[in-house]
């Protein structure tokens, strides 16, 4: 085995003391230094590679913590206006979980670097610590990468913001598969509102009725000429008669 395995078998086992001691002075560290900061090495250089980390120019790794916990409305001194079922302030839950939440503050923080991947560090009473990993689009050494210069494209900015990364994909319920995932996708919200709409035929190419088509394309001028035609027909004999007896 490598080495990268054996460092993901002592994260694997959190319990052990030597685990337990190195948290612990690392729990210290984080939580005497800023909430978001650039890191120069990564803290598991295995999880990193295995979420899309290289160690070469353009990539860099920033540590960010996420209080831990519910949400909490924001409203000024715990009121809440208008109904009743807008009122409490406490025991709301997180339509995101911290992970993506981590990645999005660090995303919003560096605007022109792109989000590609985050994992855990570590966790104290009151804070997770992530590490997320983010890409320079502008660097020449990942846009002559054809591994990675994927991320360049334009349709990859803010990808965190939109629940493109892993942990976005996780609270959106698209890990799951077959028929446990049918209406998670491709998003819950355009699944349930593509069961609840009533279509009438095919919406895509609206057809108008024949003799509305017919009435649409004729000119006043052929329309004119129609009468003209129609007045020319010789009548019959039988008509005629009746018209004379009467």
């Amino acid at each position: 085995m490598g080495a990268y395995t054996y460092m993901q078998h002592m994260w694997n086992k959190k319990q052990s003391d030597v685990m337990r001691f190195s948290q612990r002075i690392r729990c210290w560290e984080y939580r005497n230094s800023h909430r978001m900061v650039r890191v120069p090495r990564s803290t598991r250089p295995d999880k990193a590679r295995r979420m899309g980390f290289k160690k070469k120019q353009g990539f860099c790794i920033w540590r960010v913590r996420v209080r831990r916990g519910g949400r909490r409305r924001p409203v000024a001194k715990g009121i809440c206006y208008g109904k009743p079922k807008t009122a409490g302030v406490n025991q709301l839950k997180n339509q995101k979980n911290l992970q993506d939440i981590a990645e999005c503050r660090v995303g919003r923080h560096c605007g022109g670097l792109r989000v590609l991947n985050s994992y855990w560090v570590n966790e104290d009473n009151m804070y997770k610590y992530f590490e997320i990993i983010l890409v320079d689009p502008a660097h020449p050494v990942i846009r002559n990468d054809p591994r990675i210069n994927w991320i360049c494209n334009p349709a990859h900015k803010h990808r965190e913001q939109r629940g493109l990364t892993s942990a976005g994909r996780k609270h959106r319920g698209l890990r799951r598969k077959g028929h446990q995932g049918t209406k998670a996708r491709p998003s819950m919200r355009a699944n349930w509102k593509r069961r609840n709409t009533v279509k009438f035929g095919d919406t895509d190419k609206p057809q108008a009725f024949p003799t509305e088509q017919k009435q649409s394309t004729q000119s006043p001028r052929n329309i004119a000429n129609c009468w003209m035609v129609t007045a020319e027909v010789p009548i019959p004999t039988s008509f005629c008669s009746c018209v004379s007896l009467s």
